[in-house]
């Protein structure tokens, strides 16, 4: 009998919606013609790209002609970080950020730091927020760009992007301000275009398209520099073939969210009211998440027993969560270092995420399965 698995890593990658994998067939085997090509083929496939634009724009709240494809998050969030530097690096070398930003924008910084450049990084207080004022406090007349997530994508805190953009604005109106809005496309309402940012991230493969599909929001007027360059596409700031299939599988998937987000979130709201309240009944959990977190997201800790080693013990029970962001691929989570939280603490972490279609039996199993594991492993 095949065993039921309850997948709750969804923060980390989702599965490809039936919709979009077929999007992604037909655009592969039959309308598979370049969007530059003048031929009818061509026109049709450039037809399908503008239908994509228009989608991801409506899902982001913004106009189409802002929106330029990418292979995902990381490469957004490297554009909009080198681009923004490279474009405003004559006007002032300081940039502000968070200390709990996603590696692409992390390391990013850190090679910037090699080159030269100022960064100040605010850290999170214990409960995982951070305080806009503090970030608008250290934007000078030097600071080129600011780089602050809108939800994090271990804990799920919902950092205040609005709120600091406008203060930023405020002190330095020429400060370039950029959002990894990776973990709330699709799943918090988005009006990307009445919120005082300049660039916005977002990914396809967290929302139920497939990996290699994303985007960069850039605000009408905002000038920065391409990464690639070659034939032009993306209106010269990404150059390459488009990759069509993955972007009308992106289109698609946005597409079918178009009025489900409020339904979605309240769903998954529901299933985190219900995570919280079974794991307040084991003795010894930690909860890492803020309480104004995303309901998609929830990290808590099991002080005593290892991440690893407990993530593998609910693996064999058929039950799928991370031990943090999976793009730090085991090592202790700098967010939640940030957030000062004990050894412990961060050693025992674990992050469960939902996502649409998530089901409240895979709470339960999960659940059950990480009591059997504080039982099992407590004899070793």
């Amino acid at each position: 009998m095949e065993q039921q698995i309850a997948y709750l890593d969804n923060a980390a990658t989702t599965r490809v919606s039936e919709e979009a994998a077929q999007a992604a067939m037909r655009m592969m085997r039959e309308c598979f013609g370049n969007p530059s090509s003048l031929h009818a083929m061509g026109v049709a496939s450039a037809r399908e790209l503008n239908a994509a634009r228009e989608a991801v724009a409506s899902l982001m709240g913004c106009q189409s002609e802002c929106v330029y494809f990418t292979s995902g998050g990381s490469e957004s969030n490297n554009l909009a970080v080198f681009g923004a530097a490279n474009a405003k690096a004559r006007r002032g070398r300081e940039i502000v950020t968070t200390a709990a930003e996603h590696s692409s924008v992390a390391c990013a910084m850190k090679r910037l730091e090699e080159t030269g450049w100022t960064v100040t990084r605010i850290k999170p207080d214990s409960s995982g927020n951070i305080d806009p004022r503090a970030v608008a406090d250290a934007v000078t007349d030097q600071t080129a760009l600011v780089s602050m997530m809108m939800v994090n994508n271990e804990t799920g805190a919902v950092f205040p992007a609005e709120q600091a953009a406008k203060l930023i604005r405020a002190k330095n109106p020429q400060t370039l301000i950029h959002c990894d809005g990776v973990q709330a496309f699709g799943k918090l309402p988005l009006r990307v275009s009445r919120m005082e940012i300049d660039l916005m991230s977002v990914s396809g493969h967290k929302i139920c398209a497939p990996k290699g599909s994303g985007a960069l929001y850039i605000r009408r007027g905002v000038r920065i520099l391409p990464l690639i360059y070659g034939g032009g596409q993306e209106r010269g700031l990404r150059s390459g073939t488009e990759n069509l299939p993955m972007i009308t599988a992106l289109g698609t998937a946005c597409g079918a969210l178009e009025g489900q987000v409020q339904e979605y979130y309240q769903h998954a709201a529901a299933l985190k009211t219900r995570l919280l309240e079974k794991l307040s009944e084991i003795d010894g959990i930690c909860i890492n998440s803020p309480e104004n977190s995303s309901p998609y997201l929830c990290s808590f800790s099991v002080p005593g027993y290892r991440s690893e080693t407990m993530l593998h013990f609910l693996e064999s029970r058929g039950v799928y969560v991370s031990s943090g962001s999976a793009c730090s691929k085991g090592a202790a989570s700098p967010v939640l270092t940030a957030m000062g939280l004990p050894v412990p603490v961060i050693d025992s972490a674990l992050r469960v995420s939902t996502i649409y279609d998530t089901a409240e039996a895979e709470i339960d199993r999960l659940v059950e399965a990480l009591k059997a594991g504080i039982a099992a492993l407590a004899h070793r």
